[in-house]
């Protein structure tokens, strides 16, 4: 994939008039009116995104994206590199939190080498592994504008693949050491926040250990961004060369699913911070991309609502959920069925005596 071919990437409206119908369904539903919120709102959405009325969800899928990140150099995680590939190992045996976690109602699990640092990719793990992690971000690029493209690339060829699979709906996650500062890191870059307001402890740091994260954020910041010569990175170019700078190849192949997701009209779920902040580079480089995405939850990482800010999305599951692997995302799930529910199931005022509910304002 070249760059002109990902800043020519046809992103079609979702169908307005397909929302207004849902919409209406609802309201004939005895119940009052909004009973279900935002869950209400988002099956109109994956309405207007399938075309149809009564949109099919039924079949599932959870794309997880794992890379090393080469920024754990500098001491910002509890936990060494080795843990990527143990917990992907976990995640091909179906052994990892996830895996269990949806055990019961198992979604399609793609699990991606895209970048951990090892010659091995377990058994069960799709290889797509570009380099074997990224550089140091503190001291240079993570990866090059080529091997950027490559692992988005890869994330709209996993999207493909699971709609072949038959797939209706898509949950992101990812398993990366480091990958919350690289985060951090390329949501200030897409925002012009301040490191201190998005930074957070991800798998566990002390005060000292969250301080010291924050400084690397702040001086790998002055360095790219100095040598871009901007403040902030708005453009499809400029937020392709932040992404390849700072970002990871775990968030450039997210990057990509949710991209390659809006292209295909399938709607996809963000999980937390490392899946928010790939889902805003996605909608600066293709425009349109956050009509087809779901926010699932707020996330104990303090980027996270900063992210859906900017994208206009709201999440429904306020739970200080800090697991990653898409389990947020996951977690969505089973509440989007129980809503379908009773929009396909539901009793209908014109069945009962009560009389129907007026929709006042909008």
């Amino acid at each position: 994939m070249t760059r002109e071919e990902l800043f020519s990437a046809a992103i079609p409206a979702p169908d307005a008039a397909a929302c207004r119908r849902a919409k209406a369904h609802w309201d004939r539903i005895a119940k009052p009116i909004d009973g279900l919120g935002r869950l209400e709102e988002m099956i109109c959405r994956i309405a207007a995104i399938e075309r149809q009325d009564i949109p099919d969800i039924r079949k599932k899928g959870l794309l997880l994206m794992c890379a090393d990140n080469g920024v754990t150099e500098e001491g910002i995680s509890q936990t060494s590199q080795s843990v990527t590939l143990e917990v992907a190992r976990l995640m091909g045996e179906g052994r990892s939190s996830v895996g269990i976690l949806t055990s019961r109602c198992p979604p399609a699990i793609y699990a991606v080498d895209i970048g951990i640092r090892s010659d091995e990719t377990p058994e069960g793990v799709l290889d797509r592994k570009v380099r074997k992690g990224t550089a140091n971000i503190l001291t240079g690029p993570a990866m090059t504008e080529q091997e950027c493209l490559q692992a988005v690339s890869a994330g709209m060829e996993i999207v493909r693949m699971s709609r072949e699979d038959g797939c209706r709906i898509l949950a992101t996650g990812e398993m990366g050491i480091g990958n919350t500062t690289t985060s951090a890191a390329l949501l200030c870059a897409l925002t012009g926040l301040a490191p201190a307001d998005v930074t957070g402890r991800g798998a566990g740091l002390t005060d000292e250990g969250l301080a010291h994260k924050t400084r690397v954020v702040e001086k790998a910041l002055s360095l790219h961004l100095g040598e871009m010569g901007i403040s902030r990175a708005v453009s499809p170019a400029g937020t392709l060369e932040a992404l390849r700078r700072l970002g990871g190849l775990d968030i450039a192949g997210l990057t990509g699913a949710f991209i390659g997701a809006a292209s295909l009209e399938i709607p996809i779920v963000i999980d937390g911070l490392i899946s928010a902040v790939a889902a805003l580079a996605a909608e600066q480089i293709a425009p349109g991309c956050r009509e087809y995405m779901l926010a699932s939850h707020r996330g104990r990482e303090r980027g996270v609502i900063e992210a859906l800010r900017k994208l206009e999305l709201y999440p429904v599951i306020d739970a200080d959920l800090a697991l990653g692997e898409g389990s947020g995302a996951v977690l969505l799930f089973p509440m989007l069925d129980m809503a379908m529910s009773l929009y396909t199931s539901g009793t209908l005022f014109r069945e009962t005596k009560i009389e129907t509910y007026r929709r006042f304002g909008s």
